[in-house]
């Protein structure tokens, strides 16, 4: 696959070009049409998965992202809150005064996406609730990378079950974090719960799948 993962001049937590490159390789393997991002972020990761799946399906494709798109610290009610800050003064300076808004926006991500607005579904809100409020029998793929707290990881993984259970992918990001050991500790509870296969690929992400029989 010679399609590259590329960063749009905005902040990705896949800072490191082999895990982007092996995202979309994974991706690429499985060639899902119903995708679901949960923790949109930027939009990078949504971006490029865009047009990934634009390049394997054309237009028979359907991205779904979820998220907070917030950072007040009421709303996030004590979750790890994405820095939104950028260590390079040359973007800081270009967002604030040249294109005046905040990539880590709903609008902004909207933008970004625009290209592909007849595929994409993009949800402001809490996943946890969200979740609980869509039709999920649809998706084949879901790559979480939303909230890091255990209780908030358990209960996506709880409301994913179904994907699974139709014998689709939850690839989960983040799995070794240090500072965020939640997200560890709620996946491996969800997987030996449930007897499901766990792999870990590139020491950080987790694919959480059914069993072969």
């Amino acid at each position: 696959m010679k399609f590259k993962f590329k960063k749009y001049w905005r902040k990705t937590s896949l800072k490191n070009v082999e895990d982007g490159k092996f995202l979309l390789e994974h991706i690429f393997l499985l060639k899902p049409k119903n995708f679901l991002e949960i923790g949109v972020f930027h939009g990078v990761t949504s971006r490029n998965v865009c047009e990934l799946l634009h390049i394997i399906h054309g237009n028979n494709f359907k991205f779904t992202g979820i998220d907070l798109f917030e950072n007040d610290e009421k709303a996030l009610n004590n979750e790890f809150a994405p820095k939104t800050k950028f260590s390079n003064p040359i973007k800081n300076f270009f967002y604030k005064y040249v294109s005046k808004f905040d990539p880590y926006s709903y609008q902004s991500v909207q933008n970004l996406l625009s290209k592909f607005n007849n595929n994409i579904n993009i949800i402001k809100g809490n996943s946890n609730i969200v979740l609980k409020e869509i039709n999920l029998n649809k998706f084949d793929y879901v790559f979480l990378d939303g909230g890091h707290k255990y209780e908030t990881v358990i209960n996506d993984l709880k409301c994913l079950n179904k994907i699974i259970l139709n014998k689709g992918i939850i690839m989960c990001d983040d799995y070794n974090l240090t500072y965020a050991p939640g997200i560890k500790k709620a996946i491996d509870e969800f997987v030996s719960n449930n007897n499901y296969n766990l792999q870990i690929f590139n020491e950080r992400f987790a694919e959480i799948s059914l069993k072969s029989k």
